[in-house]
């Protein structure tokens, strides 16, 4: 059974079930507790906390998606048999099913009721004993534990309190039972730090989960699919709620999140003894031309999540998701270099990415990909060569100095400490980034002093720039962001209205409403009108008049945001009031903005994706 099979069927599986089949979200989450999306789960968090209403925005309470996903904790395990940094999440959710099992949203029909443990079980067991043919080895429920928790739980019951004070979680039978009714005899009880799932970031909605195994080529059992039932609030992470220093509260409706790894489930299909022998991975695997097994493993993963980061608007920079995509990229490199590979190979490597998911991921941008890693590889090659020197004459590795390696050179810590071999065996991960750390503060007290106390030159909540150069960037895009609505509203007869933005120096993205997807050939229109005027060199120009008068004016304007009594009018092109030709754009805005277009450079849209219902998002980066 291909990947592609294996994916329709699992949504066609959830939407005859009542599921509303919502897209994937980008790797580059609205949550700034993560880095990376991390889990299926994520776009869906304000659903299980009551902050959105997904009747209105799915038309049912119940979703299915395949998520792109991204972790970096396992970074240093790549190359083994499993562990990824990119990879694909299939998941069910369920939302609004109150404690005593009545469902919010009206009468009972498959789109309007939610459920909980027993249908969950029940649909994952149909799907993989029936749908896909599979028999399940043995599964894990949940065995009881204590925490603490809040006096003043969210809803429901308050959870039972030890003398103590802890709360005691108690040992799921109910999910026992269940098992038990559809045959599975090897059911294992498990503790909180197996199968009680903890909240994704900082804070929110976790609980106790049952665990699907199957056994792979080996005989060795996998965990495939892990069913949370969310039944509390965390007001913590899950290594707070781990060592009891975070507390526990009762949802007020109780939920369903489940996840379950692709590339597991098409090595279980697919009959292979690791995921990186199935067809996900293999084709991508051979065009390596290394013998040893763990680095091809590690370019292949690398690889893949280098695409899609890139896909996401993600940059090689030296913070955040930035930082990451240039380890992943240098790691390669470095690699690519020590095993004298020519490394125009990862053009095909690259190409047979897109080959593989872009049917799935029409944005894959191949050219896109490929210019990113090649302008990358080339800056990092003019210092790489120096950097293998400089560490062969260190004597001994410890954290200051290896840092200093990093800091001059770009080697990524994980090359550092395989490379160190017997002279690095003490150095650590944790004693690098509390370094790494170091220095950012510096950086950061730099900063600060030099812009009057700010940790940023520019934070307006929608725009952000750490220094002069940033501020450059945001600059651009900001005026480019206004351009966007102007030719998203050219484009799409004017039904757009601004929802949201957020600017970087890395990307712009902007929110508006659209009740459907853009056809590539609408994007294409907007980035040609854009592109255009910025061709032309339009003059940027502002006045400032009285807040009701610039409103009438016909200048857009932001309806969520509060201006002040007087304020700027920013036009792009002619001025209206002067000239008889119509203005390229026309807004309410408090700056800044370049002067003139031709300042901005190339503008490309690298995503366009549904946030929810009737509200799209469009994801743009500038190009020189």
């Amino acid at each position: 059974m291909t990947h592609t099979e294996i994916r329709k069927k699992f949504l066609d599986f959830f939407e005859k079930k009542g599921h509303t089949i919502v897209p994937s979200s980008s790797l580059l989450p609205d949550d700034p507790s993560v880095l990376f999306t991390t889990a299926g789960m994520q776009q869906f968090k304000p659903y299980y906390t009551g902050e959105a209403d997904p009747m209105k925005d799915f038309g049912s309470l119940n979703t299915v998606s395949i998520q792109k996903s991204m972790r970096t904790s396992d970074i240093d395990e790549i190359g083994d048999e499993s562990h990824l940094t990119f990879f694909e999440m299939l998941g069910n959710f369920s939302f609004g099913l109150k404690p005593n099992g009545s469902a919010k949203g009206g009468p009972s029909t498959l789109f309007k009721t939610s459920y909980f443990k027993k249908e969950a079980i029940e649909y994952a067991h149909k799907f993989i004993t029936n749908e896909m043919g599979l028999t399940i080895s043995h599964v894990s429920v949940f065995k009881g534990s204590s925490s603490t928790h809040s006096t003043k739980p969210q809803g429901g019951e308050p959870v039972e309190s030890t003398s103590s004070g802890q709360a005691t979680v108690p040992k799921d039978e109910e999910s026992k039972k269940i098992w038990q009714s559809l045959g599975v005899s090897d059911i294992r009880e498990e503790g909180m730090e197996d199968v009680f799932w903890g909240p994704t970031g900082n804070s929110g909605p976790c609980g106790p989960t049952t665990e699907i195994y199957c056994k792979n080529t080996q005989g060795q059992d996998v965990e495939i699919w892990n069913i949370v039932f969310n039944e509390f609030f965390c007001n913590g992470s899950r290594e707070q709620l781990l060592s009891n220093k975070t507390k526990l509260t009762p949802l007020e409706k109780n939920g369903i999140d489940t996840g379950m790894g692709l590339e597991r489930l098409v090595m279980i299909a697919q009959n292979t003894k690791s995921i990186f022998e199935t067809a996900l991975f293999s084709p991508i695997l051979n065009l390596i031309p290394i013998e040893d097994t763990r680095i091809k493993r590690i370019i292949t993963d690398h690889s893949r999540a280098i695409a899609f980061l890139i896909t996401d608007g993600v940059r090689p920079s030296n913070k955040e998701q930035g930082y990451i995509l240039r380890r992943l990229m240098r790691r390669v490199i470095t690699y690519g270099q020590i095993h004298k590979m020519d490394l125009t190979i990862m053009h095909d490597i690259f190409a047979k990415i897109h080959e593989i998911y872009s049917p799935i991921y029409h944005d894959l941008d191949r050219n896109l990909i490929i210019h990113e890693f090649d302008n990358e590889k080339e800056k990092f090659e003019k210092t790489l060569k120096s950097g293998l020197k400089e560490l062969a004459k260190i004597p001994v590795f410890d954290a200051s100095g290896t840092f200093k390696i990093y800091e001059s050179f770009g080697l990524p810590y994980e090359i550092i400490k395989e490379l160190g071999g017997e002279k690095a065996k003490n150095l650590n991960r944790e004693d690098f980034d509390k370094e790494f750390k170091k220095h950012q503060e510096l950086s950061r007290a730099g900063i600060e002093k030099k812009f009057g106390g700010h940790g940023l030159l520019l934070d307006t909540g929608e725009l952000k720039a750490a220094d002069e150069q940033e501020l450059k960037t945001v600059t651009k895009l900001h005026t480019a962001t206004h351009m966007l609505q102007a030719a998203l509203r050219k484009v799409l007869d004017g039904e757009v209205k601004q929802a949201g933005s957020d600017i970087t120096a890395e990307r712009l993205r902007f929110d508006f409403t659209f009740p459907r997807k853009m056809t590539n050939e609408e994007i294409k229109q907007v980035e040609d009108l854009i592109n255009e005027a910025i061709k032309k060199d339009l003059p940027v120009t502002f006045k400032e008049m009285p807040l009701e008068e610039a409103q009438k004016s016909g200048a857009l304007f932001f309806s969520k945001q509060k201006y002040p009594p007087v304020v700027k009018v920013y036009t792009v092109g002619p001025d209206p009031s002067t000239s008889s030709g119509p203005p390229f754009s026309r807004e309410l805005c408090g700056g800044p903005h370049v002067t003139h277009t031709g300042e901005i450079g190339q503008f490309k849209i690298i995503r366009e994706e549904a946030v929810s219902s009737g509200i799209r998002r469009v994801r743009a980066i500038l190009k020189e």
